[in-house]
């Protein structure tokens, strides 16, 4: 399984970039999928997570409504609309992707994440 990331670069502040992500190597992949972005010097942190049908949405608390996870299972590949974007949101953005999507009893995904992307840099400047 390869995931493909793309749509990275320089931005200003308050600007916008699409992300995506296309994966390739499994022809009847029915999992969930995920953005992850890890800035120099810190950890990698979660960003948002999307379920097969796209009916399950996930965000990390920094988004506050700025970010929007979405795919279009019929070009395997999944977006991450970043919108308003800051200085701090600058840093390396990984799609990931799971072998087996697991979901806890009250639905909502619980998985590990076993594919990654190579990455895509995003730069905000202010």
């Amino acid at each position: 399984v390869q995931l493909q990331a793309s749509g990275g670069g320089l931005v200003q502040a308050g600007g916008s970039l699409r992300l995506s992500c296309t994966e390739s190597g499994r022809q009847y992949s029915t999992e969930a999928a995920a953005w992850f972005r890890q800035a120099t010097g810190k950890e990698r942190e979660f960003v948002a997570a999307i379920s097969w049908t796209g009916g399950l949405t996930y965000y990390g608390d920094f988004v506050k409504g700025r970010f929007t996870i979405s795919r279009d299972n019929s070009r395997h590949t999944v977006y991450l609309q970043m919108n308003n974007l800051k200085p701090e949101d600058t840093a390396v953005y990984y799609c990931a992707a799971p072998e087996r999507t697991y979901y806890n009893g009250n639905g909502h995904l619980s998985t590990n994440y076993d594919y990654w992307g190579r990455g895509t840099e995003v730069t905000v400047s202010s």
